[in-house]
């Protein structure tokens, strides 16, 4: 039996329905894009700091409200991974998160004591990199073949976009590298959300 002919649906007797149920979803389809064009555009400087500080917040709420609501009904196989996942990156957010309060020195004592732009990274970096395993074992996972090649795509182009973004030598080198992340992780995410 191949890894891709033991995924199994998923179960919903223990969530919500309606539209709570649509909504946990389909939320990450939606949210991916957002998530990286407010990056590019925070970059391009379209986006303020105050801004991207504000979405790490708000992710950082979506990603706990989003783990909780769902925990039962990611327990097992791929969607348990996506489970550890978004467990992985909620601290990663929330590095975020204290990397802008440390630069701008709204907290002082946390300005003296964390690198704000170590912490700025961790978050930029974590979420072009953390997806891509889960993506490569969705792809396992995923008895149609179609849809086991844009996983395998998503996880490489997190990968290679990380890169990109990490030796790019100006601002558009680097949304070049976001683009390619963003570009990757929705399609991989929207082929989850054909799958589940």
């Amino acid at each position: 039996m191949t890894p891709a002919a033991k995924a199994s649906p998923v179960s919903h007797a223990h969530g919500a329905d309606g539209p709570a149920l649509t909504l946990r979803e389909n939320g990450p389809a939606l949210l991916v894009p957002a998530a990286w064009g407010v990056a590019a555009g925070a970059v391009l400087g379209v986006v303020s700091a105050h801004a991207l500080f504000v979405a790490h917040v708000v992710m950082s709420a979506l990603l706990v409200a989003f783990v909780v609501a769902s925990w039962r009904d990611m327990a097992t196989g791929v969607l348990r991974a996506w489970k550890l996942v978004i467990l992985a990156g909620t601290p990663v957010t929330l590095a975020g998160v204290a990397g802008f309060l440390a630069r701008d020195g709204t907290v002082p004592a946390l300005a003296a004591a964390l690198p704000a732009d170590a912490a700025l990274a961790v978050a930029f970096y974590g979420w072009m990199l953390l997806p891509a395993p889960a993506f490569v074992y969705t792809g396992l996972r995923d008895p149609e073949i179609s849809r086991s090649i844009i996983h395998y795509a998503a996880a490489a182009c997190s990968v290679v976009g990380a890169g990109v973004a990490a030796l790019a030598a100006s601002a558009t080198g680097t949304v070049a590298g976001i683009a390619l992340v963003g570009v990757g992780q929705t399609a991989g995410i929207l082929a989850a959300t054909a799958l589940y």
